[in-house]
């Protein structure tokens, strides 16, 4: 019997072969048929795999094979209580730190507000400047969450000649030493120091909403947002509050609470810089994270056990 397995929505998959037989590759819908002996469903960060879908999963799957960095789209107490291994892919940290230094230097500058005094062609010699922006350079930069995608960022900003300051559960001493950063353990104090915010730590209940009304109002008055992490790190009302008072300046989000769906007062301000969930959206990278999540699943089927098993 060929190996199975179960997609949460069409994936541009090769063909795949394992032990010299094709796998048979079924997207999966609750109350279905078809689906007898698959053993791994493969979703993506888009796709909410909670326990309503997972109590329906055939008794035979013994892993869900997630398509990017983050989890926080699969409730992994369900998937434990069925005995349900989960897998990430981790790559792609690259070509979402340069995103995020992108987003940095877009918000910081005014870019989208210049773009459309071009666009909308007010750009003349009665009107010969746009809208002023603020350099970056000798600035100071927050990393909230100092793991390898935060610490890739800090070394672009070192670039820059930035000053680094990080916060996070745990000091990481030989990357601060390597990057040149300053550990804050307190929020506060860390977002007081702050020019530039950058979120970089995963969604959880301790942090979401870690950017709220009351951490918001923290931050320097002028301070920039940026986010390339998870969209829920962030109360959006707040954020637009905020925005609309200039406590802070100007954001640059790639990650927001209801995707596809933008609150309406991110998309009203042209301060705010925006792009569709696009960190890793890149062909190496996608191309780097589809024979991720290929290996782990041929490692299950040989071995029992992915690679990048999420303890």
């Amino acid at each position: 019997m060929p190996h199975k397995i179960l997609l949460t929505r069409e994936l541009p998959f090769p063909p795949l072969e394992f032990g010299g037989e094709v796998v048979d590759t079924v997207v999966y819908k609750i109350g279905g048929e078809g689906y007898e002996g698959a053993q791994i469903l493969c979703s993506t960060p888009l796709d909410v795999v909670d326990a309503q879908l997972i109590d329906s999963l055939p008794e035979s799957v013994g892993l869900i094979a997630n398509v990017g960095i983050g989890i926080d789209n699969i409730d992994l107490a369900a998937a434990k209580a069925r005995n349900i291994m989960v897998s990430n892919t981790p790559v792609g940290n690259e070509d979402t730190a340069d995103l995020a230094f992108t987003l940095i230097l877009a918000a910081t500058r005014q870019l989208y507000a210049n773009e459309q005094f071009v666009r909308n062609k007010v750009w003349s010699v009665e009107a010969p400047f746009g809208v002023m922006g603020q350099s970056v350079h000798g600035k100071t930069l927050g990393i909230l969450g100092f793991g390898t995608i935060g610490q890739a960022v800090a070394k672009r900003a070192a670039g820059f000649d930035m000053k680094i300051y990080y916060y996070g559960p745990n000091r990481k001493e030989a990357a601060e030493k390597a990057m040149g950063a300053i550990y804050e353990p307190d929020l506060a104090k860390f977002l007081s120091k702050l020019d530039i915010l950058s979120l970089h730590c995963s969604l959880n209940e301790k942090t979401k909403h870690i950017l709220n009304a009351n951490t918001l109002s923290q931050l320097k008055r002028g301070a920039v947002v940026v986010n390339t992490g998870r969209g829920g790190l962030i109360d959006e009302n707040a954020l637009v509050a905020a925005l609309e008072t200039s406590h802070v300046s100007a954001a640059g989000l790639d990650v927001f609470e209801n995707e596809p769906n933008v609150h309406k007062g991110l998309l009203a301000r042209d301060n705010v810089s925006l792009t569709p969930h696009m960190g890793s959206a890149t062909h190496e990278a996608r191309m780097q994270m589809a024979q991720r999540v290929i290996g782990n699943m041929f490692t299950f089927l040989q071995t029992g056990k992915p690679v990048d098993l999420i303890e």
